[in-house]
């Protein structure tokens, strides 16, 4: 096994040279502090067109009626769409270096984890890869989810609590588990 691991050329993050324009990098450094002064100290109910608004400001596509908590911390707003009566819950973590696309009526609960980035691991250098996650309208994505870069959510889909999701989940179905496996067929009743 030793002979193997010698004969592979080694990852050298010496050589890492992936980096955001100077603007991206002042946008986030002007995001960062009106996220510390304007967003987040603003986490009351009667705030949710407030903390809309600055989202907008900042190039966000936030739908009518979507709320997104004051604890939420958002990487890129301007790499963030909300369609409308959406919820991003407390304390979920939007690191969207790549587009984060979020479905109507669609529920992201606490402390889930959305990452559209990732590394390609096949390359010496481990360069930045950016990979949108879409996620469908009437989704439900319960507490501590994770959902990996380039993942798509089908429309109407529920994703477990603490489920890790590394694959497409299909329309109207429930996943949950790690990785997230298929659990049965969502049905609604009236």
């Amino acid at each position: 096994m030793s002979e193997i691991i010698e004969e592979k050329e080694l990852v050298d993050l010496s050589r890492y040279n992936f980096s955001f324009s100077l603007s991206n990098k002042l946008g986030r450094l002007f995001w960062n502090l009106c996220y510390w002064i304007f967003f987040r100290p603003f986490n009351l109910d009667l705030f949710k067109g407030w903390r809309r608004f600055i989202l907008r400001s900042f190039g966000a596509k936030i739908g009518k009626d979507t709320c997104v908590y004051a604890s939420a911390k958002i990487w890129a707003p301007w790499n963030l769409e909300m369609g409308n009566y959406s919820c991003m819950g407390p304390k979920v973590d939007c690191y969207n270096q790549g587009k984060i696309i979020i479905g109507n009526q669609t529920s992201i609960s606490q402390k889930t984890y959305l990452c559209a980035s990732s590394h390609d691991f096949t390359i010496p250098n481990f360069p930045l890869i950016l990979k949108p996650i879409q996620i469908g309208n009437q989704v439900w994505i319960a507490a501590d989810a994770f959902i990996a870069p380039g993942v798509s959510i089908g429309e109407g889909a529920v994703v477990g609590a603490k489920a890790a999701v590394f694959k497409n989940v299909d329309h109207w179905t429930v996943v949950g588990g790690n990785p997230a496996k298929f659990i049965k067929e969502r049905e609604l009743h009236t």
